[in-house]
């Protein structure tokens, strides 16, 4: 049975959108690697507001939502409409390929390295059993996997993908990942990308 009560619907329109300021303001402060002194002190409001606002109780005003988007370099409308993961997945026999003349050689583009990116390459050699649970990077680091034995789940967490040799897959590594080896002996190159 659906509640008709107009004033219940009401509330639960305005908890939504609290509940939404809530998770946002806590997952932009920790990838600011801020606490909630620095950034209500940075804001110039209280802790006690800011500590209500992450909970998702209070009344927030514009203000002080504008103040706190500024405090953590991070755009109003992130509080209300969160980024979405960007993740792209390249399978072993998709993406552009071009092939040597003299020689059995084919070269893969997977991603083109942006203006003024960093990277660094790993090889990661990974064995099943645990799960390799990585908390956010700092902010803008893109990571990019390619297996190239074994097969793993990778990706962000909570949604992570199933990958076999030669599988690509490129997820943003400033929110929760996880890398988990589902053969012995899996092997994958991994660039961490910093912008």
């Amino acid at each position: 049975m659906t509640n008709t009560d107009p004033a219940a619907q009401a509330q639960a329109q305005a908890r939504a959108p609290l509940e939404v300021i809530a998770a946002s303001l806590r997952r932009e402060r920790r990838r600011a690697g801020l606490s909630l002194t620095e950034v209500a002190r940075r804001a110039g409001i209280a802790k006690s507001t800011l500590s209500q606002l992450e909970s998702g109780a209070g009344n927030p005003s514009l203000e002080t939502l504008w103040a706190i988007c500024v405090t953590l370099d991070a755009p109003f409308s992130r509080l209300l409409d969160p980024p979405r993961p960007h993740i792209q997945v390249i399978r072993v026999d998709e993406g552009p390929t071009v092939s040597a003349a003299k020689a059995d050689y084919q070269a893969t583009l997977l991603a083109a390295c942006p203006p003024a990116a960093r990277r660094d390459v790993y090889r990661i050699q990974a064995e099943p059993g645990h799960a390799r649970a990585s908390e956010p990077h700092m902010p803008g680091v893109v990571e990019h996997v390619v297996i190239s034995a074994g097969r793993a789940l990778v990706g962000v967490a909570g949604e992570p993908v199933e990958l076999g040799p030669g599988d690509y897959i490129c997820y943003p590594g400033d929110v929760p990942h996880v890398f988990e080896a589902l053969e012995p002996r899996t092997q994958a190159v991994l660039v961490s990308e910093h912008s």
